[in-house]
């Protein structure tokens, strides 16, 4: 994927977490518990991917 790609990923994930998370903090039982971890560990990935090509770069 291009940075563009990565970072327009990013965007949308964090919204479905920050969905997943006022749902959670609004006292709603939770469809998946396990979806804010997975969301989470996604983000940490693409990230990571952003800063090892940048990395690369220089």
């Amino acid at each position: 994927m291009r940075k563009e790609e990565l970072l327009k990923k990013l965007e949308e994930i964090r919204r479905e977490l920050m969905v997943v998370e006022s749902k959670k903090a609004s006292g709603a039982s939770p469809d998946n518990p396990g979806k804010v971890r997975h969301l989470r560990k996604t983000i940490a990935r693409i990230l990571t991917e952003i800063n090892r090509r940048e990395k690369g770069k220089k």
